[in-house]
């Protein structure tokens, strides 16, 4: 089921509700005519081209009062430079919400996305392969969002003595990442008491997120460790010197084929390609915007300004969750124009982040 997430709305947004109920079949089939030409010509659409589209079963005169109409509710708009018109974002939403099929993909495209991730040798791998499928297959830039460290569950963690006082930590998470740290202790540790308290961490955490785990470890910390078991003790002081440890970002973002987005003429303004650009580079506004939607099952689309981000009004960004174990993870997606073709774009997304996360999934014992 195909969801939408507005991210911050600006006001005239609010509007959608009301003008939607105001359109009639007539106007609803001639606004989905509009942006379907509009999608493939890129070309501002004029009433004689709709005509043809009906078979002339409209008159000219009559299209072009219900463009008018279409118009004044802010769907489509003229541009300067041609009589015909072009769909505005809120037209896009219209049609997105409510008169969009989409298409699904053809056993071909499925064995294509098949075939790339199961050629990843790691997770890390797989998040790179899901990006540049997507990009290569949309021609727009493919974006994944690496798992968050607090999201992913603990498989194990093994302890391995390098000195009389150095220790390496050595974690495993479910999505196949594997995080080391270097333990500094008070004493030197047997190999026997490490595989103790290893074996005490894992049967007391395997299974359980990171963000569980730093919750269980913060409360230890808060017990009489004299009335610990000396496995649980020694597992606990370690544990928390690796969560603690300031590693690796918990969050990041794979980008790719943001050079497809130079040849789209929509995006040709070289300030807004800029901004663009920038926002590829710092990932931090898109890592926010996916963010937002990690609670939120489904395809996710935001069209121009319902992103909030400057540099995204003239984008679409089409994203959806991926799933480890049944949990949501991370988001993947698609950023084009927003005259893109929608139908074919949330297919490729849905079936994508089903397979990464199928493929994550199968990585796990």
């Amino acid at each position: 089921m195909i969801g939408t997430r507005h991210g911050r709305v600006p006001d005239w947004f609010l509007k959608l509700p009301d003008s939607a109920m105001t359109l009639n079949p007539r106007a609803e089939n001639l606004l989905k005519i509009l942006i379907e030409r509009y999608i493939s010509d890129g070309q501002p659409v004029g009433s004689r081209t709709l005509a043809k589209e009906l078979g002339n079963e409209l008159s000219p005169a009559t299209i072009r009062n219900v463009m008018a109409d279409l118009e004044e509710l802010g769907l489509i708009r003229a541009p300067h430079t041609s009589a015909g018109r072009i769909p505005t974002p809120l037209g896009y939403r219209v049609f997105v919400d409510t008169l969009l099929k989409v298409r699904p993909l053809d056993a071909n495209e499925v064995r294509r996305l098949e075939g790339g991730l199961l050629a990843a040798p790691d997770s890390g791998h797989l998040m790179e392969s899901a990006s540049s499928l997507l990009s290569q297959i949309t021609r727009m830039a493919g974006i994944v969002m690496v798992p968050r460290q607090e999201q992913t569950a603990v498989r194990q963690i093994e302890f391995l003595q390098l000195s009389s006082n150095r220790v390496l930590a050595i974690l495993v998470t479910r999505d196949g990442g594997v995080h080391n740290r270097v333990i500094v202790t008070d004493r030197q540790y047997s190999p026997a008491e490490l595989v103790e308290a290893a074996n005490f961490f894992n049967d007391a955490y395997t299974g359980r997120s990171l963000a569980e785990v730093k919750q269980a470890l913060l409360a230890a910390m808060q017990q009489d460790t004299d009335a610990m078991q000396h496995a649980m003790r020694t597992a606990m002081s370690m544990a928390r010197q690796m969560f603690n440890e300031p590693g690796e970002s918990e969050s990041g973002l794979v980008v790719s084929g943001e050079s497809n987005l130079l040849e789209m003429p929509e995006l040709g303004d070289m300030r807004k390609l800029r901004l663009l650009f920038d926002t590829f580079n710092t990932k931090r506004d898109l890592l926010h915007l996916l963010d937002q939607c990690l609670r939120t099952n489904g395809v996710q689309i935001f069209i121009g300004e319902e992103s909030g981000y400057r540099a995204l009004e003239e984008c679409s960004v089409v994203a959806a969750p991926y799933q480890v174990d049944g949990r949501i993870v991370g988001m993947l997606g698609v950023v084009g124009p927003t005259r893109m073709p929608y139908e074919h774009v949330i297919s490729i997304v849905d079936v994508t982040a089903r397979l990464l996360g199928g493929a994550l999934s199968a990585e796990r014992p």
